[in-house]
């Protein structure tokens, strides 16, 4: 092997790792580039329904004429609701809903003696029941929220049940992966990535300014 042999292999095995190292940067942008296009296209309508319930949120007196509707409901529970001072919650529960057609998830009870309680709530929604025990006889207070109201509950993941906070955590958890894997990206475009990177530092410094200056 001639001397000029020798250098073209030592040029060549130096190149390998560079060639590696700039395959495997091409392949992390390309990965990057498909995580964030998808987890895009799967949470933008999340992020569109966050995005406008986070404006409605800061102003609750927005309701665009759908305001709250309120109503009082009587009735008198069938016997064999209360047994040895006992309240048979799913009976009363059962029994309300199919009588005055109330919604949303029975939530807190109470019993003193004379008087039971129980409540339904929901999005936008709630059902406040007294029951006086000697005889059955019930009162419903219904409150229902107008339609600004239901989905600003949604954003906050209020009485909604485990589904809809599952969905809030996941949402988030997207969310997360669509800012991380666009900054993923951002590191790879060297024409505009400090002056990008200048501006997010910009931005994060006014955010936290505010936040610091909001809790102060």
């Amino acid at each position: 092997m001639t001397e000029t042999d020798d250098l073209f292999e030592t040029s060549v095995s130096a190149s390998r790792p560079a060639r590696r190292a700039r395959s495997s940067r091409a392949q992390a942008n390309v990965t990057l580039r498909w995580l964030h296009t998808y987890t895009s296209m799967i949470s933008l309508l999340v992020v569109l329904f966050f995005a406008l319930t986070g404006i409605t949120l800061n102003h609750p007196d927005w309701v665009f004429g759908t305001g709250d509707v309120k109503s009082t409901l009587t009735g008198t529970l069938p016997a064999g609701w209360i047994k040895d001072g006992t309240v048979n919650w799913l009976t009363v529960a059962e029994t309300l809903r199919a009588d005055q057609n109330l919604k949303g998830r029975a939530g807190e009870t109470r019993f003193d003696g004379n008087e039971a309680d129980i409540s339904f709530v929901g999005p936008g929604y709630s059902a406040d029941t007294a029951i006086v025990a000697a005889t059955g006889k019930y009162t419903v207070n219904v409150l229902q929220q107008g339609g600004v109201a239901v989905m600003n509950d949604l954003h906050r993941g209020r009485d909604t049940g485990g589904a809809w906070k599952w969905l809030i955590d996941l949402s988030g958890g997207i969310l997360a992966l669509v800012a991380i894997t666009g900054i993923g990206i951002l590191l790879y475009l060297k024409k505009t990535r400090n002056q990008a990177l200048t501006v997010m530092g910009l931005a994060s410094v006014v955010v936290i300014a505010l936040a610091w200056h909001a809790i102060a």
